[in-house]
Formats: structure tokens, sequence, C-alpha cells
């Protein structure tokens, strides 16, 4: 499940209107606020975008008609290194080659089927590519099984070559012919495995019922060998976490369910409890952002990393006794919010402008439909104080072919001596920053649009407006590791 709670973090920058007087460099940063950090009932790994590691560069072709057109300049592939809130690093790869990549946005595991992968059949392959290419084989152990004296740098072209192919539905051909032969065997060789397990999650992330009650069952998913279970501070007296059988616990196990009791005579009220465990998050699963659009990538390594869970309850003696939960649908292109009312009364809550009842002892199911890379943010309340806030960024696809030129592809966050990103076909320069004409001779470019040239553009914007006197321009700021 993604829903996202709690505070809202803005990210996402807005336009400047500079117009008709004299003005120089004048920018303003506000917008849509996305997912928070500790967003309750998500579950898993959150984790920052940083730089590249290894990387080579790759011809990329897609389908015009019935040939392949071939990009103009290759585009600059490999691993990512990410670093994880609350300890830990992870490896990535891009699984999104036409969608900008942002420097220091936070992103979110996520399943298969809450990201681009829910609907590509190639997604097993993909998997097959992470657990037998680079960096879980070493370059000098594939170089040994190719015949080839393979670099690590080749080797991470090579695979993400290979992940392009499935993931994007184009050509990939890295540049370096001993690459090329580690992409070749991949895809001559794999085969459909079965998706990784969640590093950690809790499902469903709200649960009520009334005092006296055990409140759940709220079922512990994890990869790890046991999570740490701990109800949060101004938890009620005598309110404790406990198994099926009403002992209490303080950790469990993969598939093992755990329930609040809350003792009879207990004031109406809300508890929260958080799971926690270090481990290695499974090869495979997916990292949307929660900043706002951004390329989505796929984990290819872990250190032990801190994963973190939620889920609350709440109760009442009587009245209506709600409990929602959010999950991305992307299959339907949107969310899917359920709402069930444990309670004795109906119970009546807006959504997004339309009412819905829910009647005692209902559970309703209520599809939002969202556009492609669009933001929510909505408010649910009941009775008893209840509130829930969830918020977000809907991002289940890869970009489709020919990108605008506002929005050409590049690999990589740039940094300041980074060279400008690789430009599809069809575009006529990177209004994001990348200098047209440019070469990429291996540059840190495996992302889809990130630039340098933002302050360049700024002063460009300033000279306009002084020249042009009544002119308007339009200036966006993007978060990018060039600024």
């Amino acid at each position: 499940m993604f829903s996202v709670r709690g505070r809202g973090v803005a990210r996402l920058a807005a336009a400047t209107l500079v117009s008709g007087l004299v003005a120089a460099g004048a920018m303003a940063t506000a917008g849509p606020a996305f997912a928070a950090d500790d967003a309750a009932g998500t579950g898993g790994v959150t984790a920052k975008l940083g730089g590249m590691t290894d990387r080579g560069d790759v011809d990329i072709a897609e389908k015009d008609g019935g040939a392949w057109k071939r990009w103009p300049r290759p585009v600059t592939g490999g691993l990512f290194k990410m670093q994880v809130e609350g300890g830990g690093t992870l490896q990535t790869y891009c699984i999104d080659i036409r969608t900008e990549a942002k420097h220091d946005f936070d992103y979110k595991e996520v399943g298969w089927g809450e990201s681009s992968l829910h609907n590509n059949d190639n997604a097993g392959k993909i998997l097959w590519v992470l657990e037998n290419a680079y960096p879980k084989n070493s370059a000098e152990a594939l170089g040994a099984k190719l015949g080839v004296d393979l670099s690590k740098n080749e080797a991470a072209a090579g695979t993400q070559a290979a992940i392009w192919t499935f993931s994007d539905d184009v050509r990939a051909t890295p540049r370096s012919a001993d690459a090329k032969k580690l992409t070749d065997f991949l895809l001559k060789e794999a085969v459909k495995l079965q998706e990784p397990k969640a590093s950690l999650s809790l499902s469903p992330s709200s649960v009520a019922g009334k005092a006296g009650d055990k409140i759940g069952p709220i079922t512990v998913a994890t990869n790890a060998e046991t999570a740490k279970l701990q109800a949060a501070a101004g938890t009620p007296d005598g309110v404790k976490v406990v198994d099926k059988a009403g002992k209490p616990v303080t950790e469990a196990k993969n598939g093992d369910e755990v329930f609040f009791d809350v003792p009879a005579g207990t004031a109406d009220g809300t508890a929260e409890l958080t799971a926690s465990a270090t481990t290695k998050v499974s090869l495979g699963r997916a990292f949307v952002s929660i900043d706002g659009p951004s390329q989505t990538l796929i984990l290819a390594g872990s250190s032990d990393s801190t994963v973190t869970a939620k889920a609350s309850a709440s109760w009442a003696k009587k009245g209506a006794v709600p409990a929602v939960t959010v999950a991305k649908d992307c299959a339907k292109g949107g969310l899917e919010v359920i709402a069930s009312n444990k309670g004795d009364e109906a119970w009546t809550f807006d959504l997004k402008g339309t009412s819905y009842t829910v009647a005692a002892g209902e559970t309703k199911t209520i599809a939002v439909p969202l556009a492609e890379d669009e933001a929510y943010k909505f408010t649910i309340t009941g009775p008893n104080n209840f509130e829930e806030t969830f918020e977000g960024v809907l991002d289940c696809k890869t970009a489709p072919p020919g990108p605008q030129p506002s929005e050409t592809p590049s690999t990589e966050p740039s940094t300041p001596a980074s060279p400008s990103p690789s430009t599809p076909a069809g575009t006529t320069g990177d209004t994001t920053g990348g200098t047209t004409g440019s070469t990429t001779g291996g540059g840190d470019l495996a992302e889809t649009g990130s630039s340098n040239a933002t302050p360049m553009i700024a002063g460009i914007a300033a000279a306009l407006v002084v020249v042009g006197g009544g002119a308007v321009f339009f200036l966006r700021k993007k978060k990018t590791a060039g600024q």
C-alpha cells in the first residue's frame, strides 16, 4: 500500500512571472506539498537520490512508426547511489529513461503494482538481470564469463542497457563493445522471476473498533528475520500490542498478525504502532519519488538499512468508529480509498467535494481517478477528532516517446562539472539547462532531464526583461543538482 499522511513537504518550484517592469533574477519557489517523510502506514525504505557511481555511454533507439529511430547522442547509463533515511545505502538503476531524475528528491519503496512495472510483462526479466548482472556479480566475474576484460563502468552500462530494453521498450546499446556483450548475454538469457518481498509493511495501516476488544488484525510483511514492535508515546494506559492469543508482543515475523488490545472502559481514543527492522532491501523493489515527478528506479543493491512502518487504531464506546487507508491503483490510474466503520452509527465524510456514507459495520471502496504525475492532497474527517490527511503524486507510467524540449531526458542529476544531458531525436535543445549541441563524452547523465544551467537561464531571463521592457517571461526553477 502507498498511503501517505502527515506533514507535507513542499518540493516543487512554482513558475515566476516577470512582466512589464525592469526586474532582474526574480524567482519564487512554492507549490503543492507531496509525501511526508514519516508517512504513517506506508512502510519500507525512504531514501534520498544522490549521484551516479559506475556508468558509461549508451546509444538509444526507439520505434518511430515501423522503423527504429536513433537518438542523436548517447545517454549515460549506470548505477545511482541513494542514502537511506535512518541509515544505510542503496544502489539503483533507472526504469524510466525519458523522465528527468531530480537530485536530492526523496524516494519510497513500493511494489511493482504501484509503479510503472504494474503492466510490464518483462518486470520479472528485469529482476533476473539484477540477480545475474552488476553489482550483484562483480565486473571481474562477469568479464570472465564473457571472455572479456570488463570494467565496473562497462558492467554498469551493460546492465542498465539491458534493463532499459525491458523497462522502456527501447533498443539500448552500450558504446563499449565489451559492455555490449554483457547486454546481449543478459537479454538472451533472461527469464521471468517472481516479484520480491517488501522490506517491511503493516497492513492495513488503519484499524478501528470498540474498547474491550482486540482491534485488528494488522499483518506484518517483511524480509527481515524479525521486526521490532512498539506502541507510540502517548498510548493510553492499559492499551497493548498483542498476538492472536492476546499475549503482549514486542517483535513479529513475516506473516504474523498483531492487534491493539484496548481494555473495557478505556476512554475513546487512538494509538499508533511502529514496526522497525534492519535488513537488506530485496533486489527488484521499485522506488518512486514522493517529492514530485521524477524518474522511477529499481533496486540493484542494498547495505543493511533501517526500515519502518506504522499503523494506527481508533476506538469509541458508541457512534461511528472510522478507519481509512489509501493505496495507489496503477491499473486503474488513480487511488483506492478504503473506508470502514466499526461503530454502531453511520459515518458520512467528504472526499474531494463528494459526500460518502459508510453504514455501521460497512467497508466501502472508493476509486479516485488521477492523471499521471498528478499531485493529490485531501483530508478525511470523522467523529472523536478523527482526521487523516493523504498526499502524494501518481507515478504509474514510463514517459512516452518524444519528450518535449522542456522535458529533455538526461540520466543522472548533474553537477556543476558534468556535461549536458543527451537529447533524444526531435528535440531542439535542453531547456532544463543542458547546452544544445554539446557532447556527452561519458558525463554524469543517466536520468532524464537534469541540468546545471539554471543560473545561466535566470541571467538570460533578466537580460530579456531589461531589454524587452513590457515582455512577459516565464521561468520555472527546478530542484536539480546543477543549481
